[in-house]
C-alpha cells in the first residue's frame, strides 16, 4: 500500500506552480472536511441508537467508517506538509506512514468481511444468528487489525536493524519509501499484496456469485445484498489499486512525464479519497434501517436554532 499518493504531487522535479499548490491543497482539504463531516454524523447515529450495538452488520460497517476517517485525515495531513513543511522528521514520518498504511490495508479486509457477512444473511439465513455475534465479530476486527500490523510492522522492524540512529534524526520526503528505504520491505510488500489481492478477491467473488444464484429466486433482500457486493467490489477495487501502485505509478510517469504531478493528483483523489465516499452511500443512503434514524437526527439537528 503506498501512501505516497498521499504526497506524491510535489516531487522536486515536479514542483507546481503557487496557483495550481493552494487549488489542489483547497481541493483535498475541503474534501476531506467534507466526507468526515458525513462520516461522524453515521458514528453519531450509531452511537445513539442502540439497536446498532447488537448488528454485526453495523458493528462492521462504523468500524470501516471509523477507519475510514482516519485514513482520510492522515493522508490529508501529508498531502498538506508535503507542500508546507516539504521535509519533516524521519521518525515523525514513520508514524504517519505507519498509521496510514495500517488503515489502508484494514480496508480491504473489512470489505471482504461485511461481503461473507451478507453472503451468510442471504445464503444461511437461519445460521445467520448463530454465526454472526457480536463478540465474533469483534474478535473479527481485532483480527482485522493484527493481519495489518503483521504486515506492515515488518518494515518498522527492518528499518530499525539497518539504518543508524542519525537516520531517525534527520528530515526526509514523507514517503514510505523515505521512511522505510531497505529493498528487502519492497520485496516483502510486494508478496504481501499478492496474497492480499488473492484472497480478498476470491472472497469478493465468491460470495457475489452465490448471491446472485440465490438473488434469481429469493427475496428482494437478496437482490440488494447482491448489488451491495457490487457496490463494495467497486469500492474495493479503488481501494486495492494501491496495491500496484508502483508499477501503476511507474507507467504514468512514462506516459505522461510532462503532466506527471497532474496524474499523481487524479490518482490520489480517485484511489485515497473516492473509494471513502462510497461506504456513507452503501449505508447512510441505501440501507433502509441506517437511513432512516440518520435522517432523524439530521431533521433534529437542522431544526435547532
Amino acid at each position: 500500500m503506498n501512501v505516497s499518493a498521499a504526497n506524491v504531487t510535489v516531487v522536486s522535479q515536479y514542483r507546481d506552480s503557487f496557483t495550481k499548490a493552494v487549488t489542489k491543497n483547497v481541493i483535498v482539504v475541503v474534501l476531506g472536511i467534507s466526507i468526515n463531516y458525513v462520516n461522524v454524523s453515521l458514528i453519531h447515529t450509531f452511537r445513539k441508537h442502540q439497536i446498532f450495538y447488537m448488528n454485526p452488520r453495523y458493528i462492521l460497517f462504523i468500524h470501516l467508517v471509523i477507519n475510514d476517517m482516519i485514513q482520510l485525515m492522515l493522508t490529508v495531513i501529508l498531502f498538506v506538509i508535503s507542500y508546507t513543511l516539504y521535509k519533516i522528521n524521519v521518525s515523525v514520518c514513520c508514524v504517519f506512514i505507519l498509521l496510514a498504511l495500517f488503515t489502508t490495508e484494514n480496508t480491504p479486509l473489512n470489505l471482504a468481511c461485511m461481503a461473507v457477512e451478507c453472503y451468510i444473511a442471504i445464503c444461511l439465513p437461519l445460521h445467520h444468528i448463530q454465526i454472526c455475534t457480536v463478540k465474533r465479530t469483534l474478535m473479527l476486527i481485532g483480527l482485522i487489525w493484527t493481519t495489518s500490523m503483521l504486515s506492515v510492522l515488518p518494515d518498522l522492524f527492518i528499518t530499525l536493524a539497518t539504518e543508524p540512529l542519525d537516520f531517525f534524526h534527520s528530515r526526509v520526503f514523507c514517503l514510505r519509501q523515505t521512511a522505510f528505504p531497505h529493498p528487502l520491505i519492497v520485496k516483502k510488500r510486494d508478496i504481501t499484496y499478492s496474497v492480499f489481492l488473492v484472497i480478498v478477491w476470491i472472497t469478493i467473488f465468491y460470495t457475489y456469485f452465490k448471491i446472485l444464484f440465490t438473488a434469481k429466486t429469493a427475496s428482494k433482500d437478496a437482490k440488494k445484498a447482491r448489488n451491495t457486493i457490487l457496490l463494495h467490489g467497486f469500492q474495493l477495487l479503488l481501494c486495492m489499486t494501491t496495491y500496484v501502485a508502483p508499477q501503476l505509478l511507474t507507467v504514468v510517469q512514462q506516459w505522461f512525464p510532462k503532466n506527471y504531478a497532474d496524474s499523481l493528483f487524479a490518482y490520489y483523489i480517485i484511489v485515497q479519497v473516492l473509494p471513502r465516499s462510497i461506504s456513507p452511500i452503501i449505508y447512510g443512503i441505501r440501507d433502509n434501517m441506517f437511513r432512516k434514524y440518520l435522517k432523524r437526527y439530521l431533521l433534529c439537528k437542522l431544526s435547532i436554532p
